[in-house]
């Protein structure tokens, strides 16, 4: 494995906690006008770009479109259940659990040899 396997992953995953709190931040300040926290939330997007744009570029020397999208998507279930677990206290229950193991299984088709 080479870094333009590894380095992609990397930065997807810091890319998709900083996008999760640009998302669900604002939620723990109620009072913040919307407009603020719309500010806010673009400002940290813009630092999202900066990771995730070049994580697509070195990645597509060794992923598909497709799999990096997949990579995308995966960790950024996994971002969210994180931020959703440590600023809100809320847990996946068996019905997320189960969601999430069926786009787990997607995910794996996506990287699994062609079908016929």
């Amino acid at each position: 494995m080479n870094w333009t396997m590894l380095a992609p992953v990397g930065l997807l995953a810091l890319s998709n906690v900083v996008m999760n709190v640009a998302w669900y931040g604002h939620l723990k300040m109620p009072h913040m006008a919307v407009w603020l926290a719309i500010l806010m939330a673009w400002v940290i997007a813009l630092f999202e770009y900066g990771l995730a744009v070049p994580a697509n570029r070195i990645g597509a020397a060794s992923y598909s479109l497709a799999e990096l999208k997949t990579i995308q998507e995966v960790l950024s279930l996994s971002a969210f259940v994180l931020i959703a677990w440590i600023l809100f206290d809320q847990r996946p229950g068996p019905s997320q659990i189960a969601g999430f193991a069926f786009i787990a299984g997607g995910a794996w088709l996506v990287f699994k040899a062609p079908f016929g």
